[in-house]
């Protein structure tokens, strides 16, 4: 986070918003609030989270970054 009137300080949640919105917003219509939460939730933990890539882990999603460390330790 940046300073009060930093450009920068709102710039993760806009880029996640910016993905959020056409891969699961514009695709359908929900009836309910409850439908909307519950799409949100599962893109947010099912496709999101595991497949974005990370800068602290080299660049790797968490899934793949689970499967090289588990190939690690089998090896080892």
């Amino acid at each position: 986070m940046g300073t009060i009137g930093d450009c920068f300080d709102n710039s993760m949640v806009e880029s996640f918003f910016s993905t959020l919105q056409p891969e699961l917003l514009d695709r359908q219509a929900r009836a309910t609030r409850q439908e909307l939460a519950n799409a949100i939730f599962e893109y947010i933990e099912a496709r999101y989270n595991p497949h974005r890539r990370h800068s602290t882990i080299g660049m790797l999603s968490p899934v793949q970054f689970e499967q090289a460390h588990l190939a690690h330790a089998i090896a080892a």
